[in-house]
């Protein structure tokens, strides 16, 4: 099979995606993308770009694979003369539904219409976990009543017949390169790990504040703040620089995969106080590695964790969060935390990617 993945907004986990599944497909996967930037844009405009890209394959592509960045009404519409009838599958890395605005600002329906649009033009709508899925439909009906007639309730049926959960694929061996081959420094205290964006919506005031308290009482910790920043450092963040001190023990982006993977290795704890969580692919790559979540108790991350380990791990409000917080540095390193590893092992790219491409050669038979 010729595969066409149209990826308009081609950066970070969107660009870890795709290059992931054109590497472990066993069929040819052409990418075709547009630079991570311009949002907005990207879902106005990027659709009439890749348009114009698609129609100069040859030969035309068996399938077409789009992400929820892209028109997909838009670009079938400028296809239509230069390709025949051919299956289309959407994946949902996100929604423009469910995803929190910024504060202070107020959701723009249209946005959220771009991927309803999207999906009903599709075959197949592919969601990267439960959650989403589940989030999604429990708030098209809102979106929809919104609209003063014609509403089109009766769609939503139609749509959830035609979604299903495929879900992220990740390279998650490849951090297996940078497995320490010496046990840690047990002088070190535990070192806890923050790999998410620091933006608004991972709430990094509510580990801060968790953080604070923990020094408060005297708890011996380090930490790593990981995730990206854009334009600018945020303020809590920069306070809370001077706060810690010398607790802090990295601060800020890592391009290098390498150094990154390094880090994971060394953590002994991964935590989150997201507001928003779709998927969830840094959190997954530290469990890989070994280290103990602290999670909050929605969104996607229960799928993450075993069952046995559901106490000791996700938090239920601030105080709670403190709470396994500590208990998790005094014991972490006298647990066996291998079967945390074997949970997430299953989405690894060589495991993921022949799902991907029975669900598309059987959209293609049908």
């Amino acid at each position: 099979m010729r595969i066409a993945l149209l990826e308009p907004y081609d950066t970070g986990s969107h660009a870890a995606w795709l290059r992931g599944y054109v590497r472990s497909s066993r069929h040819e996967v052409l990418p075709l993308t547009l630079t991570g930037q311009f949002w907005k844009w990207r879902m106005h405009g990027g659709a009439v770009t890749l348009a114009r890209r698609l129609a100069a394959l040859d030969p035309a592509p068996d399938l077409l694979l789009a992400t929820d960045m892209l028109d997909l009404t838009t670009l079938l519409a400028l296809s239509r003369q230069a390709l025949r009838p051919r299956p289309v599958a959407l994946y949902m890395h996100e929604n423009q539904l469910t995803y929190p605005p910024r504060p202070g600002e107020k959701r723009d329906l249209h946005y959220g219409f771009i991927n309803y649009a999207s999906m009903l033009c599709a075959d197949r709508v592919l969601f990267n976990s439960q959650y989403h899925l589940d989030a999604w439909f429990d708030e098209l009906p809102r979106m929809l009543k919104h609209f003063p007639d014609h509403c089109e309730l009766r769609t939503i049926p139609e749509l959830r017949a035609k979604s299903v959960v495929l879900p992220l694929g990740l390279d998650l061996r490849s951090l297996d390169a940078q497995r320490p081959v010496d046990e840690p420094d047990r002088d070190e205290p535990p070192l806890i790990l923050w790999s998410h964006r620091w933006e608004y919506d991972k709430a990094p005031e509510v580990f801060l504040r968790a953080l604070d308290r923990l020094a408060e009482r005297g708890v011996a910790y380090r930490v790593a703040f990981l995730g990206e920043s854009f334009v600018r450092v945020p303020p809590e963040f920069e306070a809370a620089r001077e706060r810690l001190g010398s607790r802090i023990v990295q601060f800020g982006w890592v391009e290098s995969r390498a150094e990154y993977a390094r880090w994971l290795w060394r953590a002994d704890i991964v935590a989150s106080t997201a507001i928003h969580e779709f998927f969830g692919a840094s959190v997954v790559e530290a469990l890989y590695c070994g280290a103990m979540p602290i999670l909050p108790n929605r969104l996607s991350y229960p799928q993450f964790v075993p069952k046995a380990w559901r106490d000791l791990c996700m938090y239920d409000g601030e105080e709670q969060l403190v709470e396994l917080l500590a208990a998790a540095i005094r014991r972490c390193r006298e647990q066996d935390r291998s079967d945390l590893r074997s949970e997430v092992a299953c989405y690894d790219w060589d495991r993921v990617a022949p799902r991907y491409d029975r669900l598309f050669e059987d959209l293609c038979r049908a």
